[in-house]
């Protein structure tokens, strides 16, 4: 019962930085009303920003290095025994939808758990998931930081095994644009096809935007 109340809390205290951001932003211009599926204005001032990871080859990287591109961000961790792997295969099978369609979007992978996640880990973790998956990790200041920034929830459980612990954490997936920055969100109960038809819509839009 303890677990579900921290999921419940991680999902009301991400819900309340996404309103916040679409309070902040309702006022705005937006090309991507049409696609959007998480009901988010448009804007990219509040949700997401700057960040420096270490990425799964163990190299120091920014922000810039990763989004190169459309990019889905997922913030979660390896050792998570059913929420992370289902919610990154269905990010995948969006991602191979899409490029049938010509269209390449990078999956991310940020850990939240950078006690256990070394970039190897990472990397046995993406590479399950999709070859372009691309797994980050950090000092635990980093990896805060980059949390922050899209305003996620994280925390460990202390009452578990020391070695074997789970973590609390948000469930959103995050599609950003280097561009335009962050676009939009999308919930666990969205589908592949779904996806892959919204983030569609979003890059057909910046392109005929440009």
């Amino acid at each position: 019962m303890r677990m579900f109340s921290a999921i419940a809390i991680a999902a009301v205290a991400t819900l309340l930085g996404v309103l916040w951001y679409m309070n902040a932003t309702k006022d705005s211009d937006d090309i991507f009303a049409q696609c959007r599926l998480g009901g988010v204005a448009g804007g990219s001032s509040v949700m997401g920003g700057p960040f420096e990871l270490v990425d799964e080859t163990g190299k120091t990287v920014t922000d810039k290095d990763v989004i190169t591109g459309p990019t889905l961000i997922y913030f979660g961790y390896t050792f998570c025994p059913d929420v992370c792997p289902l919610d990154n295969t269905r990010n995948a099978e969006a991602v191979t939808l899409l490029e049938d369609q010509g269209k390449i979007v990078k999956p991310v992978f940020i850990s939240i758990d950078p006690e256990r996640d070394t970039p190897q880990a990472l990397a046995d973790f993406t590479d399950l998931m999709h070859p372009r998956m691309l797994g980050l990790t950090g000092t635990p200041e980093q990896v805060k930081a980059a949390s922050n920034a899209y305003h996620t929830y994280y925390k460990k459980q202390e009452d578990g095994d020391p070695e074997y612990y789970l973590m609390d954490h948000s469930t959103f997936t995050y599609l950003v644009f280097p561009k335009y920055g962050f676009v939009d969100f999308y919930k666990r109960d969205v589908t592949p096809e779904q996806m892959a038809k919204s983030i569609g819509c979003f890059i057909d839009a910046a392109e005929n935007a440009n």
